[in-house]
């Protein structure tokens, strides 16, 4: 997973992030928005943008929302 969307996103899906991703890789996925990990390219335009910081590459995804990680693969058809 290049990004993961992590529990910030819940209840506020604002959009920014899927307005500056260059390759429209932002889905919704009911409660929160999901990055499809295949179609990422992996340009980090989405972190900033985001307004309530919930975006992070995988490997740097805080330890209490490390199930988001998982949570996003599922969402993206993954499992």
């Amino acid at each position: 997973m290049p990004h993961v969307i992590t529990e910030p996103c819940i209840g506020v899906k604002d959009q920014s992030c899927t307005e500056v991703c260059p390759v429209e890789c932002i889905y919704d996925g009911g409660d929160q928005f999901y990055i499809h990990p295949d179609e990422c390219i992996d340009c980090g335009a989405c972190v900033p943008a985001c307004p309530v910081s919930a975006i992070y590459p995988e490997e740097d995804v805080p330890e209490q929302w490390v199930s988001f990680i998982e949570k996003n693969r599922k969402l993206a058809g993954l499992e």
